[in-house]
């Protein structure tokens, strides 16, 4: 029997995605689908109950433990297996795969919060000096493996919990820039600065549960990033503590005093240094919001009309395009859109927020760049619609894990006229891995971001588990990924790289950026405590 937690735990269910109330039971029409069409038995899978958990001892003796708590105090914290299973990876459909798992699991063996940035220094110091590797945790929301408890040469390896690190620091509303603790959760953040009248417009999928921190630490992108950007545009500055000291970054707007040190941490996954606060971009709440929904006849007909959008800069807040397969998905749930019957083509979503005239601007001049690339209005619904629900679709993910279904998503990014090419590169690789393992497969697509030169694809796989499910996932990851490269996509868009897509961040960024990555690392870590196993091959 696991005795309770002594340190508070993370929101989100041990096992799955989010609330355990907001669960999202399988219908009997998609039990049916998912047994004709993907050979799913549907049959529910038990796992584990939290009381039946085993997980592998802690490492982490009493001489580190006190060291430990000396540095935070002893309610800060803790070795208890209710606390380290919780934070014992992310959110992945691997990571809960292995949740299921009857065997002892990996955890990190210990738990610690610390309430400062003099406290998070201590730490680093306390670890590089006892060989113990320290994971950085925000959300627990990483879907790449970024949260491991992976050890590799050290005696133990311990959990860094940045929740302390959860206040609005100081808001300049003349300038639009607040400071915001890392720990801080996306809704907390957004509820802080609407008291003062102000939005920072982040809304990534993992939105409920993803901190501060961790958008910088991944390069997280947002669902709004057409009309705010990405969270890395949207950073002024960095509080960072390494074990070699603490880099407060960005002085001014901009600046030409050499390359900019910001970059080195956006993105960094961990792996460099501690972020405990960024300084970042707000506005003003928004006046207005208008939706539209839009179909065209075809993918490549959506993508044409996209593309104009972006190069043109009409700057809608949303705009995204689901290929034929997923809209039929969509269209399935629901007998009607805008009003009247839609079979067939792609559905677009349009989101533009602002004042009552900023918004009537952008939809117009939107409006007539998708209605002459071939798009036609389905009014405000189905867009309404995607927005109500636009943070569920993981909680769909675990029921059909539960029923025996694989289901997993991957995204990329690539040029304009590369995009076709790499979108059939990757369908064909998962439905052409996933028949190696013995079943069929649904492959679905959407562009979720856009740019003036390009565009992300945002895949979401379906299939059958089939034997180990985890080696299963791993031999069709390895395919796809392969895929990616050899057609001209970055191995990650906004994901991240983790332990997951670090294989193939030689054939990113070339044996010489290793080699600067690998440098910049030894400089600020030395000891290498920092997140290993991630990021860095």
């Amino acid at each position: 029997m696991m005795a309770d937690p002594q340190v508070p735990v993370p929101p989100m269910k041990w096992d799955a995605w989010g609330d355990e109330a907001k669960a999202k039971p399988l219908s009997d029409n998609i039990r049916a689908l998912l047994q004709q069409a993907l050979g799913v038995s549907a049959d529910e899978v038990a796992g584990p109950d939290r009381s039946e958990v085993v997980l592998q001892p802690s490492a982490l003796g009493d001489d580190d433990l006190r060291a430990l708590r000396d540095v935070v105090g002893d309610g800060n914290v803790s070795r208890a297996d209710a606390d380290r299973l919780p934070r014992a990876g992310g959110k992945s459909t691997l990571d809960l795969l292995r949740r299921k798992s009857r065997t002892p699991q990996a955890a990190p063996d210990a738990v610690v919060l610390p309430g400062n940035d003099d406290e998070v220094a201590a730490l680093l110091q306390v670890c590089s000096r006892r060989r113990i590797a320290v994971v950085p945790f925000g959300g627990g929301t990483s879907v790449v493996g970024g949260l491991d408890p992976v050890r590799e040469k050290f005696s133990a390896v311990v959990s860094l919990d940045l929740r302390r690190f959860d206040q609005l620091e100081s808001l300049d509303e003349v300038s639009g820039e607040a400071v915001l603790g890392a720990g801080l959760p996306g809704p907390k953040a957004e509820e802080l600065l609407a008291a003062r009248g102000f939005e920072l417009g982040h809304y990534p999928q993992s939105f409920q549960y993803a901190t501060i921190g961790g958008f910088a630490a991944t390069r997280s992108s947002g669902q709004d990033s057409s009309g705010y950007g990405r969270f890395d545009d949207m950073v002024c500055g960095l509080r960072v503590v390494t074990p070699s000291g603490k880099l407060e970054l960005g002085r001014a707007p901009a600046s030409a005093a050499g390359p900019d040190l910001r970059d080195l941490f956006l993105g960094s996954e961990g792996t460099l240094g501690v972020i405990t606060a960024v300084r970042l971009r707000v506005h003003r709440l928004p006046e207005v919001k208008r939706f539209e929904a839009w179909r065209f006849d075809d993918f490549d007909t959506g993508a044409a009309a996209l593309r104009a959008v972006a190069q043109l800069g009409t700057q809608p807040t949303v705009i995204r395009l689901s290929d034929e397969a997923e809209t039929g998905v969509n269209l399935a749930m629901t007998d009607k859109i805008g009003g009247e019957q839609v079979t067939g083509g792609c559905l677009a979503v349009t989101v533009f927020e602002g004042t009552e005239q900023q918004v009537a601007a952008r939809h117009e001049l939107t409006s007539a760049v998708l209605r002459e690339a071939g798009g036609t209005s389905l009014g405000p619904e189905p867009a309404q619609a995607w927005e109500h629900g636009r943070f569920d679709a993981p909680y769909l993910r675990d029921s059909l894990l539960a029923a025996g279904a694989l289901c997993e998503t991957l995204e990329t990014a690539t040029s304009w006229s590369n995009a076709a090419t790499l979108k059939a590169a990757v369908t064909s690789a998962l439905q052409s891995a996933l028949a190696e393992t013995g079943t069929r497969s649904l492959v679905l697509c959407h562009i979720s971001h856009i740019y003036p030169t390009g565009c992300s694809l945002y895949f979401t796989v379906v299939a059958a588990q089939r034997g180990d499910a985890v080696a299963q996932w791993q031999q069709v990851k390895r395919a796809v990924s392969d895929a990616i490269m050899a057609n001209g996509g970055t191995i990650t868009h906004h994901h991240a790289v983790g332990v997951d897509h670090r294989p193939w961040m030689t054939d990113e960024v070339g044996e010489l950026g290793v080699r600067v990555l690998r440098a910049v690392k030894n400089e600020l870590d030395p000891h290498g405590i920092l997140n290993p196993g991630k990021l860095i091959p």
